[in-house]
């Protein structure tokens, strides 16, 4: 395959002196790739000679490149037959990558010594650089599509099928060990979380509410896997790293979210699945101006259409730290706080009320502030503590 208009007759030269030593060199090239990638390193996944050969096909191709002086395209086949057998075989993209990159520094430094042996001039060596490089990025190119396409056939072969799955955690149809298990690994999430389930509200009959949404999130290296309801779009998202992972989940959402989106709180167990809906969906269908919303993020708008269980959440979120005092100075700052707000806000008044002074009301406001992280001359932050005090109050 020419890349220019003259062909340089030494780089011609050496295409054949290294098509000559394709084999051997092939043979040597599946070694080193069998020691230094996983999924080749035991035979199980692909066999030696599978590797031998995808090694041999790419060298050829090469060296072709550089000893074939006509114009013809070069026949990508046995790359894209390389990228099918690897996908079906369940290698991941990166580590066929990663072997391509391997490959190919040994096939360079093996065609450098050979080029030198020869006494290749360095233009033509530069010359054959370029030819090469050319050669292996359609080569690459040429088996990551085919690699993709087959990864998408396979996708749309199994979609029915995973989603069925995740219908069945949703709906607490599955809890046995083994079988849980065996979803994980179909809808290619880890076995153990933190997971979050997200909740989009479909904007019309037949339009999704995060359209290719695995998708997007598979490209922030995100796992998922979804499920169309008549009125949502689910899906079960793993946050390998909640904090970094959640910050990405979120943004890719924002982006892609054509409704009101909910995020449960993370959860570790797949039969958790099931209450971590019920969040989300509350989440989506919450007062935040936001498109997207935590589960976490509006306390006051799910609170009043949540069940006790998710009152407790948002009154340990506020309150958590009072749960440490002695319990008798926990019960004077809530009985502080509860005249503060029977009286309107008024340190004097709460005094009175109380009988201390109003210098003392007001260092146990303070004290409120630093333990619940919020400022009584916020309403928002008020309007929080009022409700985890009613929480309080009513649930405990």
């Amino acid at each position: 395959m020419a890349v220019g208009t003259t062909v340089d007759p030494h780089v011609i030269e050496l295409g054949r002196l290294m098509l000559a030593r394709a084999p051997s060199l092939g043979e040597a090239m599946a070694e080193q790739l069998c020691r230094e990638i996983d999924a080749y390193s035991d035979g199980t996944v692909v066999t030696k000679d599978e590797v031998r050969e995808s090694c041999v096909a790419n060298l050829t191709f090469i060296f072709d490149s550089l000893a074939d002086d006509s114009d013809a395209d070069a026949d990508v086949a046995p790359a894209e037959r390389t990228g099918t057998a690897r996908a079906i075989s369940g290698v991941p993209l990166p580590a066929v990558m990663t072997a391509y990159r391997i490959g190919f520094r040994f096939m360079w430094e093996q065609t450098l010594a050979v080029a030198r042996a020869a006494a290749i001039p360095t233009d033509s060596i530069l010359n054959a650089t370029s030819r090469v490089f050319f050669a292996q990025e359609r080569f690459t190119q040429a088996m990551s599509d085919a690699y993709r396409q087959q990864l998408t056939v396979q996708i749309l072969e199994r979609e029915e099928e995973r989603s069925a799955v995740v219908e069945a955690l949703l709906t607490r149809r599955m809890t046995d060990r083994q079988s849980l298990w065996e979803a994980a690994d179909l809808l290619r999430l880890p076995t153990s979380g933190p997971y979050v389930v997200v909740a989009a509200v479909l904007p019309a009959i037949g339009k999704l509410g995060l359209p290719a949404i695995e998708n997007k999130l598979s490209a922030r290296d995100i796992r998922s896997a979804w499920r169309l309801l008549p009125e949502l779009q689910v899906g079960i998202v793993h946050v390998r790293e909640p904090a970094h992972t959640l910050d990405a989940l979120v943004e890719v959402l924002r982006q892609a979210a054509k409704a009101r989106v909910g995020i449960s709180p993370p959860f570790h167990e797949l039969p958790e699945t099931a209450d971590a809906l019920r969040y989300a969906r509350l989440a989506a269908g919450g007062n935040s101006p936001e498109l997207v919303t935590a589960f976490d993020d509006t306390p006051l708008a799910l609170a009043a259409v949540s069940a006790p269980e998710v009152m407790t959440r948002i009154r340990s979120s506020v309150l958590g730290r009072l749960d440490a005092m002695p319990a008798e100075e926990r019960a004077v700052l809530i009985d502080t706080f509860r005249a503060w707000l029977d009286v309107g806000g008024s340190a004097n008044d709460t005094a009175a009320q109380i009988y201390c002074h109003p210098n003392t009301v007001r260092h146990r406001l303070r004290r409120i502030e630093e333990l619940t992280g919020r400022t009584l001359t916020r309403p928002r932050d008020v309007a929080e503590l009022c409700l985890a005090f009613e929480v309080e109050q009513r649930l405990y």
